[in-house]
């Protein structure tokens, strides 16, 4: 089983951030990375309509032999993880908004958090505040048509822009200096980001603490890959191939 790949999805081509963060820390890994384009965005569905996609495309990727599971979307998280868990014999990593440590950084108190409607109104966001962020601000910001952009690849074009400083303006005009990107697309528009709302204010992502816990959870069940190569990438969507190809080739070179 240590040869074998680890599974990663996402409702579209967002957790390629996170599969890119995997592989800077796990190079030798093969990964099998499906993007649910077909019914991307989740934001606006209903949490079952979540669970079932979520498990389909478990049942795929332990089909095609995922020693682990990266649940890289933070909306399906929020909605399928403990199912997922609760189901399926596999080790699951999701994702969670880097509160805790945008809450340790920063100095004027105040935190902004960019996501999609769903996870923000989540209960496992809320609880994640309560938990790591007393004493600070958060301010929560959705983002309805980021997702969409990047889908798109309209990575660096006006609308993408005007959408941008649309949602960062009021939490900067409130004094967050650290702002969660609290969406696996998000990374893919941190040039953009951080050019809007300038050097001063910090941004925050959790792909590379979710590679992290995957080198956790492969070292402790002893299924590191102990190959001394290149991992490779088997790519599927239930979208259109010849975009998510152009994509998946330009987000991860």
């Amino acid at each position: 089983m240590s040869a074998a790949p680890i599974g990663i999805f996402d409702s579209g081509v967002g957790g390629i951030s996170v599969l890119r963060e995997i592989h800077r820390l796990l190079p030798a890994e093969d990964a099998i990375y499906y993007a649910d384009s077909g019914h991307c965005p989740y934001g606006g569905k209903p949490r079952q309509e979540i669970v079932a996609r979520a498990s389909t495309i478990t049942e795929f990727l332990l089909a095609r032999g995922a020693k682990l599971i990266v649940v890289a979307c933070n909306t399906a998280t929020i909605a399928a993880v403990e199912h997922l868990r609760a189901t399926y014999p596999s080790p699951f990593v999701g994702m969670e908004p880097a509160v805790k440590p945008a809450a340790a950084l920063t100095r004027s108190g105040v935190v902004g958090v960019l996501a999609t409607g769903a996870a923000l109104a989540g209960e496992k966001f809320h609880r994640l505040v309560a938990q790591h962020a007393g004493g600070v601000r958060v301010i929560t910001q959705p983002c309805p048509g980021l997702v969409e952009q990047v889908e798109a690849g309209e990575i660096d074009t006006p609308r993408t822009l005007d959408l941008i400083r649309q949602y960062t303006a009021p939490l900067v005009a409130a004094g967050a200096d650290v702002l969660v990107l609290g969406c696996t697309h998000y990374p893919f528009l941190r040039p953009q980001i951080q050019a809007v709302v300038g050097p001063q204010v910090r941004l925050l992502d959790t792909g590379e603490a979710v590679a992290r816990q995957v080198r956790r959870l492969l070292e402790r069940d002893a299924l590191l890959n102990p190959q001394q190569r290149q991992g490779r990438v088997e790519w599927h969507t239930s979208g259109d191939p010849a975009l998510f190809e152009r994509l998946h080739r330009r987000l991860m070179p």
